[in-house]
């Protein structure tokens, strides 16, 4: 089966979508066949990345590796059984045929909560969860107290995942491997960054997910979507010297594919 990869936060603006299209192609370089679903069905920005891509390359003669990318088929209603959703219905045909032909399926969830991201995180094999480097978005995480710094308990997003997990476990499936990733790390060693590090230290061994660097903030990523490029595809474009934020970024890339622990994963970057 499949090895399925779920990028989920329930709030906007973390580099979810940068993420999970660095890591889709990073997969298909390496020689995994990889499927993709978007289900930010209003916004879709995985998804427009991944057609910036597809024609960027025809209109330049470029190959680039390209994952295959699938949309959510449509359900007659009436063929439903009593009770069944129609959008657990959908994704669970989109994800069985995926699997026919796929190594990885690379799944990018709304950045809010919807029905289909909390199906989907039932499904993950591994999930990715990018945070900015603040605590308006450990919120989601975690409540915390604002004098002492002591974690209170799980927020929201925590919550929707520890309920993914029993899903799992009652289908006796492998636990879910989940990653917490930390975005827009400030490059200097700021009070801010050691908190928060130690915040999501703390409750990481509280609700079990291990953490692990992200993207630093950098001009270069909105300069590559338009173009539907990643980190990987620069001397395909022509930047062959890279500079030196260039090449601090994918080895950023190098560090977030390994710290993932794939299964048959051999980068070839």
């Amino acid at each position: 089966m499949a090895h399925i990869i779920v990028f989920g936060n329930e709030k906007g603006g973390s580099g979810k979508s940068t993420t999970c299209m660095h890591t889709a192609t990073a997969l298909a370089r390496s020689g995994a066949r990889v499927g993709t679903l978007d289900l930010d069905l209003r916004q879709r920005t995985f998804t427009r990345y991944l057609e910036n891509r597809a024609e960027y390359g025809k209109r330049h003669g470029v190959e680039l590796p390209m994952p295959l990318v699938s949309g959510l088929p449509k359900v007659d209603r009436s063929e439903l059984r009593e009770g069944e959703n129609p959008f657990d219905k959908s994704l669970s045909l989109a994800v069985a045929e995926l699997e026919k032909s796929c190594d990885f399926i690379v799944i990018d969830c709304p950045g809010s909560h919807t029905r289909l991201s909390q199906v989907a995180h039932s499904l993950a094999d591994t999930l990715v969860t990018p945070l900015n480097d603040s605590f308006v978005d450990f919120d989601l995480l975690a409540k915390i107290d604002p004098d002492t710094g002591k974690i209170l308990g799980p927020s929201v997003y925590s919550e929707m995942v520890w309920h993914a997990r029993q899903l799992r476990a009652k289908a006796g499936l492998e636990p879910i491997d989940w990653i917490v990733l930390r975005n827009r790390l400030g490059a200097q060693e700021m009070h801010n960054k050691r908190k928060m590090g130690q915040a999501l230290e703390d409750l990481s061994k509280r609700i079990g997910f291990r953490v692990a660097p992200g993207f630093t903030e950098r001009v270069i990523f909105r300069e590559l979507f338009p173009r539907g490029m990643t980190l990987l595809d620069l001397k395909d474009i022509g930047i062959a010297n890279l500079n030196l934020s260039n090449v601090a970024a994918r080895q950023e890339l190098r560090d977030l594919i390994r710290a993932l622990n794939l299964p048959t994963v051999e980068p070839a970057f």
